[in-house]
């Protein structure tokens, strides 16, 4: 096999999203994947994009080709205190303010863009990144293996170990329970964020339901799991009110959540993006947003690169990209630890800040527009 300058290790919509972002360019791509081709399309998750993301997939070709529910007004409000916000598309001159998708649909859009561009994928195969010679990745598979010495290594598969003393890590102690939501009227493409004493409470339009995610220490979250369907509708219901009234709700799943962060995503020859650079905990959707930013400087640099895996050109891409990734860590770090609880000061301090949000609209204005388009409000 050709060795390609770039080896991108994980086939998943952020590395796929990178080798169609170089396609084209004056670097050659390879991505592989210890899973089999397509295996990102079955992710039940759902994914809330920024308007900033919708613009990026509309340049790798993709946005078209999405199932995708648009967010037109954004209801945010705490449970048991005063103040409530509202952010709505037209006063940002956008179609929507963001869109949900089902992650599998946009992995099955990024792949089907990965096969008409004949981009190259190895699948069912363990890469291993070789610590000592820089740039070398190893290739395995159960009767093979095999070396390739790239001017670039690309990690954007998997998750990263508590105990990597790279990693920064804060265990939140909470646990998000996800499912699907029916409305008893149409969502009108509002999405809601609700602040409770257990945890932040999501719904995001997804075609004609709402995405749920309800966030609560593990015995809550176990609790939950146990109830039946009637039940667990009643303890959704009670955390948002009157605001909205559900139907009825689809079998649950849950995960934990916790922040880590890669301190320096990037070494010789070698860079780290989603969430093998930083997981962050779901309360404003940043996560995969946020990693699209990433891809998008990163292949920008690349492509300007004659070395692609030049330590200059890799410390720039890490100045580019250092405020929007500290502030968009930090944004939501503080999300989760000021509004996960209900220390009665606290309470009303949020309710002073919702209410200030809804009453200054330069205020509001600056906090969605950095949701949209991350630190630098680009484009």
């Amino acid at each position: 096999m050709k060795t390609p300058d770039i080896a991108i290790i994980g086939a998943g919509p952020v590395g796929m999203a990178l080798a169609l972002a170089l396609h084209g360019g004056p670097h050659t791509v390879t991505l592989v994947d210890a899973r089999g081709r397509g295996a990102s399309r079955q992710d039940p998750r759902v994914l809330a994009l920024a308007h900033g993301t919708r613009l990026t997939l509309e340049r790798l070709g993709v946005w078209h080709h999405l199932p995708t529910t648009p967010i037109r007004h954004i209801h945010i409000s705490q449970q048991g205190g005063f103040g409530r916000t509202v952010l709505n598309e037209g006063d940002y001159a956008v179609d929507g303010l963001g869109h949900v998708v089902r992650a599998g649909d946009l992995a099955a859009a990024l792949d089907d863009a990965i096969t008409a561009a004949n981009i190259p994928v190895i699948d069912h195969c363990e890469a291993e990144v070789d610590p000592e010679l820089h740039g070398r990745v190893r290739l395995r598979r159960p009767d093979t293996t095999e070396a390739l010495d790239c001017q670039l290594v690309v990690c954007a598969e998997g998750g990263m170990r508590a105990d990597d003393p790279a990693i920064h890590v804060r265990d939140y102690g909470q646990h998000a329970v996800i499912c699907m939501g029916t409305p008893a009227v149409a969502h009108g493409n509002t999405a809601y964020e609700r602040f409770t004493p257990n945890g932040p409470v999501a719904l995001l339009p997804c075609g004609t339901d709402f995405a749920v995610v309800h966030t609560a220490a593990p015995e809550q979250a176990d609790t939950w799991l146990a109830l039946d369907d009637t039940a667990y509708l009643a303890e959704l219901q009670q955390a948002f009110g009157h605001r909205v009234a559900l139907a009825g709700v689809s079998p649950r799943e849950r995960f934990p959540l916790q922040l880590r962060v890669r301190h320096t995503p990037v070494a010789a020859r070698q860079v780290w993006l989603g969430n093998a650079a930083q997981t962050l905990h779901p309360v404003a959707g940043q996560g995969f947003n946020l990693a699209l930013r990433d891809v998008w400087a990163l292949a920008r640099r690349l492509d300007a690169a004659k070395d692609p895996g030049d330590a200059q050109v890799l410390a720039a891409y890490l100045r580019d990209r250092r405020l929007d990734r500290a502030s968009t860590v930090g944004f939501t770090d503080t999300l989760v630890r000021l509004f996960s609880n209900d220390l009665p000061p606290l309470r009303g301090l949020r309710g002073l800040g919702l209410l200030a949000l809804d009453l200054a609209p330069p205020l509001r204005h600056f906090v969605a527009k950095r949701m949209m388009f991350g630190a630098r409000a680009w484009p």
